[in-house]
């Protein structure tokens, strides 16, 4: 039969829907036409399944080959129908038998000598797939990912022989193996190693306890990176869900390594990152940094340096925890329910404030260095806090703190209070969640009244002292918020930006 369906998957955002690959021979000048909006990369299939094939000892048919990736109205993109390609060629060329690919699906790229290599997205198409009767059939890489989502039904191929073999009946493919994921706790550095700055750190405690944004302001090497470091090592282990939706946003970029399966993500994008490579975009649109810290930190040091229009794009996310991004041709959403994390100097040149005098900014040079952080940012920002210079003589003298397992045990009870009375972080309470769970008791209400009238707090910046007044409450196990609950929050809230 001079025809052959070969089921794949393609990638639209997180969506991975599908694609069937279908192949068709007939006669006249030998040709290969390939349709259904292939990208570039796929256009050039047709070389490389070429040499595949007769590197592979097949014969390639020297008649007019169609080859039509349908639905035709999704654009395909990547090296992923490389694989399917090769076997409908085959298939509708009788040296294959056709009647066993329907209980498969394919993805992989082909290299010249027929030997397989791994594909973006191979967790994003096996999630799309696991209510389907087939198996899927990936490259070794790719199935080793995929076998975290979908234990069962995922088969990893070496080579284009091999997958004959297997349709053959003559060699069955082993069924994927999950590589098992190193020690998270282990992975992280110690918040012991940073010495002296007791209120950043609590500070940065508050801010895992209860999924809060937090800004860091001091002089240069106080250790602002250091403790943005070491806050995914104080929060819990992801649950199953949320390490698989994370892990299938880094799939779809190509960064995911399944010894990190489970482990919380730390992006710190250099700040002359342009607003695509942080919200996410192109022409194919792709996760951003906000995406690919989906469930983990996002560390924006040098804050100010940062390109207006850029941070400004990180308002709706902030909110929302998702992004969807709109070109003239393709739409995508993907999620970025991350935690945000950013540094800044106290002034262009870093030294405000110090005791040695060294700073010579001008008011005006330190007011239009703040100006560059609007105040709608600073107004979605839960914590503002000084990391003052430690002098080096303190810095020897002064005794190692907490570990980070120590507070990591704080934090994860605070998390459980959480869950158990609302089944999410205090970060995330909508405003009725916050009427039900967050009103402080009469001496809280009135200091809490008295801060908003005084610092003029918008409705927004209200019910965020009140959420953190509420972590702090979690942390020191009590169930109403006290006035000196409240009393913290309103101190590490400040003015939005420090001063």
């Amino acid at each position: 039969m001079p025809l052959a369906i070969v089921r794949s998957r393609g990638l639209d955002g997180l969506a991975a829907p599908a694609v069937a690959v279908e192949v068709h021979l007939a006669g006249g000048l030998p040709s290969v036409t390939l349709v259904g909006l292939p990208d570039t990369e796929v256009k050039e299939a047709r070389d490389r399944v070429r040499a595949a094939l007769i590197n592979s000892g097949f014969e390639f048919p020297a008649r007019r080959i169609t080859i039509n990736l349908a639905p035709a109205d999704l654009p395909k993109e990547s090296g992923r129908f490389d694989l399917p390609i090769a076997l409908g060629i085959l298939a509708a060329a009788g040296q294959l038998p056709a009647d066993r690919l329907d209980a498969h699906e394919f993805a992989g790229e082909l290299s010249l000598s027929g030997e397989l290599r791994p594909v973006r997205g191979a967790l994003a198409m096996v999630l799309a797939a696991d209510g389907a009767a087939r198996s899927f059939v990936l490259p070794d890489e790719s199935a080793a990912e995929a076998a975290l989502a979908r234990p069962d039904g995922v088969f990893a191929a070496g080579s284009l022989l091999a997958v004959c073999a297997h349709l053959r009946g003559e060699a069955p493919l082993p069924p994927a193996v999950a590589v098992p994921p190193a020690d998270d706790a282990a992975s992280h550095p110690d918040l012991a190693e940073v010495r002296g700055q007791a209120q950043a750190k609590r500070a940065l405690e508050i801010a895992a306890a209860g999924g809060h944004s937090l800004l860091m302001s001091g002089p240069p090497g106080s250790g602002k990176s250091m403790l943005a470091a070491r806050l995914p090592g104080l929060l819990p282990p992801l649950a199953d869900d949320e390490a698989l939706a994370s892990a299938a946003v880094l799939s779809l970029a190509g960064q995911f390594r399944p010894a990190a399966f489970g482990r919380r993500s730390f992006r710190s994008p250099h700040h002359t990152a342009s607003a695509a490579a942080l919200v996410g975009g192109g022409g194919t649109p792709r996760p951003g940094e906000i995406s690919l810290a989906h469930h983990g930190v996002l560390f924006l040091d040098e804050l100010p340096e940062f390109d207006r229009r850029v941070l400004e794009s990180l308002r709706e996310p902030l909110e929302s925890g998702r992004i969807h991004i709109s070109r003239a041709a393709r739409q995508a959403e993907f999620p970025a329910r991350f935690q945000l994390v950013a540094a800044m100097n106290p002034c262009p040149c870093g030294h405000r404030g110090a005791p040695s005098g060294r700073c010579r900014c001008t008011p005006e040079q330190v007011a239009r260095y703040r100006g560059r952080l609007s105040g709608p940012l600073l107004d979605r920002i839960d914590l503002c806090v000084e990391v003052p210079a430690v002098p080096a003589e303190a810095l020897q003298q002064a005794p190692a703190g907490e570990t980070s397992a120590t507070v990591r045990a704080r934090v994860a009870a605070a998390l459980a209070r959480q869950y158990a009375r609302q089944s999410r972080p205090n970060a995330r309470l909508t405003p009725r969640d916050v009427d039900a769970h967050c009103r402080p008791d009469d001496a809280g209400a009135a200091l809490l009244q008295q801060a908003a009238t005084r610092l003029g707090l918008s409705a927004r910046a209200f019910h965020r002292v009140q959420k953190v007044a509420r972590t702090i409450a979690d942390l020191a196990g009590a169930e109403r918020i006290a006035a000196a609950h409240v009393a913290e929050a309103v101190q590490l809230r400040r003015q939005a930006a420090p001063e």
